[in-house]
């Protein structure tokens, strides 16, 4: 496995994103990152929340690659990952502004802070456009005293709302989260995640769990990154080792959706 050379200090990394987000991940003519996206890789690669070797999954496959989003956790990368999803809502629903959103829902637990703090971004970057935004998230166990019930912040009835986490795999989790919602009255729109692994979900599916999201529910599912953008990744900095081991593990184990 390859070593990749990249600075591991939080205060480099933000110094060198702002002078040159795409500086430390080089693209190539057939990777046009945008710079959210770029700057995002860096602080997965720069802080091993991106990880290449050998990983077995709960599915027991064995992956060339782990995503461990449960490691941005520092102001700055909270900082970072929150941008992201912010820039990714917001280039979709420039492209697309038929998806109008009032709640951004974050599941217990990884969600919530996601929900909380991309929120805030989405404001930053258009008061206008998403600064009535807000965020939602679930308890775990209704509380029976005080406020009561399951939802904690802003009211899902008669909201239009976009879920936010971190992957999707089976689409188990995704599934109670989109009850919760119906549930509460509320209306889902769309789906937001930070890795699109972009594989089957079983050896006996040809689909992914986020192309079943997709389908079943009729709504755009997004991601920050996929599986391409790490290969895109490898190939700029000149990682074929690693690079060849994703596109085998694509070729054997991607979807067709």
């Amino acid at each position: 496995m390859a070593s990749h050379l990249i600075p591991t200090d939080p205060q480099s990394h933000q110094q060198a994103q702002e002078e040159d987000p795409d500086s430390l991940v080089p693209s190539t003519p057939s990777l046009a990152l945008p710079t959210y996206k770029s700057a995002f890789l860096q602080s997965c690669l720069s802080t091993s929340v991106l990880t290449f070797g050998t990983y077995k999954l709960k599915s027991g496959r064995l992956s060339p690659y782990f995503f461990n989003a449960g490691l941005f956790h520092t102001g700055p990368l909270v900082r970072s990952i929150s941008y992201a999803y912010a820039h990714a809502l917001l280039a979709h629903v420039s492209q697309n502004p038929t998806l109008q959103f009032d709640v951004l829902f974050g599941p217990a637990y990884k969600g919530i802070p996601l929900a909380a703090t991309t929120v805030d971004k989405l404001a930053e970057l258009d008061e206008g456009r998403f600064g009535g935004v807000s965020y939602s998230f679930n308890r775990k166990e209704a509380k029976d005293h005080g406020e009561g019930g399951v939802i904690v912040g802003a009211p899902l009835r008669n909201k239009n709302v976009v879920i936010i986490d971190d992957v999707i795999t089976a689409g188990t989790a995704m599934r109670e989260a989109i009850e919760i919602i119906k549930a509460q009255g509320g209306r889902l729109v769309g789906v937001i995640v930070a890795l699109d692994r972009k594989e089957r979900m079983s050896d006996k599916s040809s689909g992914s769990a986020i192309g079943e999201v997709r389908r079943e529910f009729d709504v755009p599912v997004l991601s920050i990154i996929d599986l391409d953008d790490l290969i895109g990744v490898l190939e700029g900095l000149g990682d074929e080792e690693d690079m060849e081991r994703l596109r085998e593990y694509k070729s054997r184990y991607g979807a067709s959706d």
